[in-house]
């Protein structure tokens, strides 16, 4: 019996793994342009996109670990890029805000998808839409079970 099965070559989660490091590769230096790691990115991605919203509307938008989210908070925290305050209304719940240098560095951060995109010279834009949408469905699929 080959095991063809179980040949690296074979394997989608191989594939995504590889994917995975070598995007996460390709973040290094242009995040570290900006101190930020790929985590926190994620993070202040999503606050750049809306503000001031609670700790579990923020690891529901970026599917960041609970856990994690608390560390990673903290140290934006010390970098004074967010506060995190009761809210007003319901003082169980906290808020996550940006601070005015949190805000500042959106411009900076701006040109972080640029630099990514000149490194894919095999894909286009089209090809890359494409692949979002399956990652999406696999995505899907995947949390259904």
């Amino acid at each position: 019996m080959a095991f063809e099965q179980l040949q690296l070559k074979n394997q989608l989660c191989h594939r995504l793994y590889m994917a995975s490091n070598s995007i996460a590769r390709a973040y290094r230096e242009p995040l570290a342009a900006i101190n930020l790691t790929y985590p926190q990115y994620v993070v202040m991605m999503a606050l750049w996109q809306q503000d001031q919203i609670t700790i579990a509307q923020l690891i529901q938008t970026t599917s960041i670990d609970g856990g994690a989210m608390t560390q990673i908070l903290k140290k934006m925290e010390d970098k004074a890029l967010l506060t995190i305050v009761k809210d007003q209304d319901d003082k169980r719940k906290r808020l996550v805000k940006l601070t005015h240098q949190g805000q500042g560095l959106k411009v900076d951060a701006a040109e972080v998808p640029k630099q990514i995109m000149c490194k894919f010279s095999q894909v286009d834009a089209a090809q890359l839409g494409q692949l979002m949408q399956l990652l999406d469905l696999v995505v899907g699929d995947l949390k259904e079970n």
